[in-house]
């Protein structure tokens, strides 16, 4: 394979993430704004401006649609983990990585905070029988994903020693606690400070307060 058909591969896939995830995010958009049952594949692919068959390409179902968009997340996190500086600290990276992904802008980030009706309307969304299989998929397949980044940053074995297993799927539970705290507030909390202190109190190893 020359130069130039690896850049037309890397190109081609790199189009393909984009449309996943703006078909994503249209479908998250629509079901928390409408409600799950209001919603149809021909609505997300008329909202995310593709047709029906781009879509059915794509995804199976709304679910699937929908957990693709915290694969997506958390890939980007294991990416972001394997370019970090090689001798900076494992918890050190995880933060940066987290933080890359859930809050981009950082402390001060800009722009209005989710009003209760958006927040309503995610947690019914979540609620939703027919998508807690597709997160359960798209959890394992995020959890090997930064296992094996993990294991690239350590030197472990990915697929025998328990460390990088257990670090990813901390990293999932810590993303997902500081989230739903920030959330459940009135007003909602900054999620990038809440980020940082979940994964120092891990990174110490979780003391009691």
């Amino acid at each position: 394979m020359t130069q130039e058909d690896g850049a037309r591969i890397g190109l081609r896939e790199r189009k393909k993430r984009e449309t996943r995830v703006s078909l994503s995010q249209a479908t998250i958009r629509l079901c928390v704004e409408r409600g799950w049952d209001n919603v149809t594949v021909e609505s997300i692919a008329e909202a995310a401006d593709v047709s029906v068959r781009t879509f059915r390409n794509y995804f199976s179902s709304k679910g699937e649609a929908i957990a693709a968009g915290h694969l997506e997340r958390m890939l980007r996190i294991a990416d972001t983990l394997r370019g970090r500086p090689a001798a900076e600290p494992l918890w050190d990276s995880v933060v940066h990585a987290v933080l890359a992904q859930f809050a981009p802008g950082g402390e001060s980030a800009a722009g209005p905070a989710p009003d209760q009706r958006w927040r309503d309307g995610l947690r019914l969304m979540l609620a939703e029988p027919a998508l807690q299989g597709e997160v359960a998929r798209a959890n394992a397949a995020a959890q090997e994903a930064l296992a094996e980044a993990v294991a690239a940053r350590t030197g472990a074995d990915a697929a025998h020693d328990i460390h990088p297993k257990l670090v990813a799927a901390v990293i999932g539970a810590g993303s997902a606690v500081a989230v739903e705290h920030c959330m459940g507030g009135e007003p909602p909390a900054p999620l990038a400070p809440v980020l940082r202190e979940v994964f120092a109190r891990l990174a110490a190893g979780l003391p009691t307060p």
